[in-house]
Parts: structure tokens; C-alpha cells; sequence
């Protein structure tokens, strides 16, 4: 039984971390300025070689910016990709994340 317990309160504390990393897409709209010259503020490129990112999966999107931020994301996009994740912070990175996977595609 007591197991039982401590499973259960684990299990609560880890959706409440998780419910704490979640961004907020109503900041992250305020944050997309950057973004929006390439990926639009609707998620929708601006150009054929830019990603839509409007539905997008949000925890994708957060991994794609902190591995750009650390620099461990190459490709032809990473030069112009690098500079702009690294002005951001883990907070602004699933805020904005949040929003884009708010959009409807």
C-alpha cells in the first residue's frame, strides 16, 4: 500500500513539472517578432525554404531551439538559426514554442 502511495505522489509531482515547463502561447505571441521575419506570426513561412511552424509539435520545437542554442544543431539553417536561439531564454524558448503549436496549420 505504501508503494502504492509513493507511486502515486511521484506521479503527480512529475505532471506537475511538466505542467510547469508548458509555455504560455499568449506570451510567446508577444515574442514571435524575431521568428515571424522567416516563420511568419502565423506559422506560415514567408519563403519555400523556412518551416511552417504553426501546429507543430511543441516539445519538437523546444528541443530544435535549446539544441540550436547550444550550438548542437547544424544544417544550412544553424547559421542564421544559432544567433537568434541564443538571445532566448528556456521561459521565452516554450513560450513561443507554445504558441506556434497553438496555430492551426
Amino acid at each position: 500500500m505504501k508503494s502504492l502511495i509513493a507511486v502515486a505522489l511521484l506521479g503527480s509531482a512529475f505532471l506537475a513539472l511538466d505542467a510547469q515547463a508548458a509555455g504560455d502561447p499568449a506570451a510567446g505571441e508577444g515574442k514571435v517578432a524575431a521568428c515571424a521575419a522567416c516563420h511568419g506570426t502565423d506559422g506560415q513561412a514567408t519563403a519555400p525554404i523556412y518551416p511552417n511552424l504553426a501546429g507543430q509539435n511543441a516539445d519538437y520545437l523546444v528541443s530544435a531551439l535549446k539544441a540550436y542554442r547550444a550550438g548542437e544543431r547544424g544544417g544550412g539553417m544553424s547559421a542564421m538559426m544559432t544567433p537568434q536561439a541564443q538571445a532566448l531564454s528556456d521561459e521565452d524558448i516554450a513560450d513561443i514554442a507554445a504558441y506556434y503549436a497553438s496555430l492551426t496549420p
